[in-house]
C-alpha cells in the first residue's frame, strides 16, 4: 500500500511522505516543501485532498487554508495565441 501514489505530477509516493515524515520530524507544510506532493503541473488540483488526508494522519495536523500551498488557479484565462505572442489573423 505504500507504494500508491499520491501525487502523479511528482510523482510521490506514501512511503516517500512517510519516510520524510520520520527522518525529518516536520511539519505538513515542510513534507510539501520536501516532497513537492501538491506542487505540480495541475497545482494540487487533481492530489490536494488526497495529499491533505495523507499530511492528517502523518503528522496530525488537520489541513488548513493559512498554508500557502494551496491550489491557486490564474487571475483570468488566457488565450494560447496570446501565450504564443501572436495576434489572431483576420
Amino acid at each position: 500500500m505504500d507504494h500508491i501514489t499520491i501525487c502523479r505530477c511528482e510523482e510521490v509516493t506514501l512511503e516517500d511522505i512517510k519516510n520524510t515524515a520520520k527522518k525529518h520530524q516536520c511539519t505538513a507544510r515542510e513534507i510539501k516543501l520536501r516532497t513537492r506532493a501538491g506542487m505540480g503541473y495541475c497545482g494540487g488540483r487533481t492530489c490536494r485532498p488526497a495529499v491533505d488526508a495523507v499530511m492528517e494522519q502523518v503528522t496530525g495536523e488537520k489541513p488548513g487554508h493559512d498554508i500557502p500551498l494551496k491550489v491557486q488557479p490564474p487571475v483570468r484565462p488566457v488565450s494560447l495565441s496570446t501565450l504564443r505572442g501572436k495576434q489572431d489573423e483576420k
